[in-house]
């Protein structure tokens, strides 16, 4: 962090080209664009903070089983939305007697406090227990917070009970409330900037309390655009417009790369494991005035799909987790002859290793993107073809 900027990023750049280079699917220096890089501070939409402390003196940051707390409620790289509502919070647990959770004694209520912020300042607030049993005590606590945290659009509480290093359990209870404006999905309203080919515009996305979303809005924009922006020219098989250009989306999440190319008569598909992420991009999808044989959202397995069978005719996007999409889909994919990829990946290992399996495909662009600053961890588009 003693680095500047530009230097981190000329640095990142040089480790993540000289990786993508070594694999047995190179990628030349040449297909590199320049790189997407991120605002220094201020640019991190969430915060997942631990709860340690006593009930009088709660701790919001880091803890562990030796019962040691660091206090993360000031930091830089939030956005202000979340920053200014982390004291709000603090008093809650105090005003509401929230314990919070003693590691090493595996005794406690809160675990965990996770805020995301919207471009907006919207709020989704989810306040992580071990039980169910302060649901009601919070419920009466809304008008109140609502009040002191006026952007607070969604508040739940999610179950997790098991001592573990989880953060997250199977049961989610969402205390939605109409008279208070309190729903729950969060609307992240992103605004795509213009690119060679395309005018700057909106894309709505809509967050269940559940779902992933990129952790740097600007440099989540700035993604998005780029894969509308290369695929700008896609048509139907054949380069023509006989037919609509087909789109796969696997791992789509709420729908941010499906929906940034669903335009211009193509059909998109997307697929996720998640059916409330799903719920939210069709609802997004709504808001977009897409009509349903322009854009289709399906809870599934993206990893079973099988673009050998002939379905993915003109592009194939995918957007996994850090493993990477794995070597049944990769040979899948292989074997499919879909004319057009594209992979984004937040891990350049996996996709190095993935990209060896599809050795018939070649990467005709790249691009690196600074979604995560400060760090060696790093976002990558690249475009591949036959």
């Amino acid at each position: 962090m003693d680095l500047p900027l530009t230097d981190q990023l000329e640095r990142k750049q040089a480790r993540v080209a000289g990786l993508l280079a070594d694999g047995a699917n190179p990628v030349r220096a040449s297909v590199w664009e320049p790189p997407q890089p991120s605002a220094p501070e201020r640019f991190r939409n969430k915060a997942k903070m631990a709860v340690s402390g006593t009930v009088d003196a709660p701790v919001l940051g880091l803890a562990d089983a030796r019962g040691l707390s660091v206090d993360l409620r000031r930091c830089p790289l939030r956005v202000p939305a979340v920053e200014a509502a982390l004291p709000v919070l603090t008093r809650l647990i105090t005003e509401l007697r929230l314990t919070p959770y003693d590691i090493a004694a595996d005794r406690g209520e809160l675990k965990h406090v996770l805020v995301t912020a919207s471009p907006d300042g919207e709020l989704m607030v989810r306040l992580v227990c071990r039980t169910a049993d302060r649901v009601p005590d919070l419920r009466a606590a809304l008008p109140r917070l609502r009040e002191e945290l006026p952007g607070l659009a969604v508040m739940s509480v999610n179950v997790q009970p098991v001592h573990q290093a989880v953060i997250e359990g199977p049961e989610e209870i969402v205390l939605a409330d109409a008279s208070l404006g309190l729903g729950d999905r969060l609307l992240m309203r992103l605004s795509l900037p213009e690119t060679e080919h395309r005018p700057a515009r909106e894309l709505p996305l809509l967050l269940p309390t559940r779902s992933f979303f990129q952790t740097n809005t600007a440099v989540a924009e700035a993604l998005y655009a780029t894969a509308a922006e290369w695929s700008h020219d896609l048509t139907g098989t054949g380069g023509t417009a006989s037919r609509p250009a087909e789109v796969w989306d696997l791992f789509c999440g709420v729908g941010g790369f499906g929906l940034a190319l669903a335009d211009q008569g193509r059909q998109v598909r997307g697929v996720e494991v998640s059916a409330p992420a799903i719920d939210g991009a069709r609802e997004a999808a709504r808001l977009m005035g897409l009509r349903p044989g322009e854009v289709d959202f399906a809870a599934g397995d993206a990893r079973v799909l099988d673009p050998a069978a002939g379905v993915v005719r003109d592009l194939l996007v995918v957007n996994p987790p850090r493993r990477g999409i794995g070597a049944d889909l990769a040979g899948r994919i292989e074997a499919s002859g879909t004319p057009r990829v594209l992979y984004s990946s937040c891990n350049p290992v996996s996709l190095a290793k993935d990209l060896a399996r599809m050795p018939s495909l070649r990467v005709r662009r790249a691009r690196l993107f600074d979604m995560f600053p400060h760090t060696d961890h790093a976002e990558v588009l690249v475009e591949l073809v036959h």
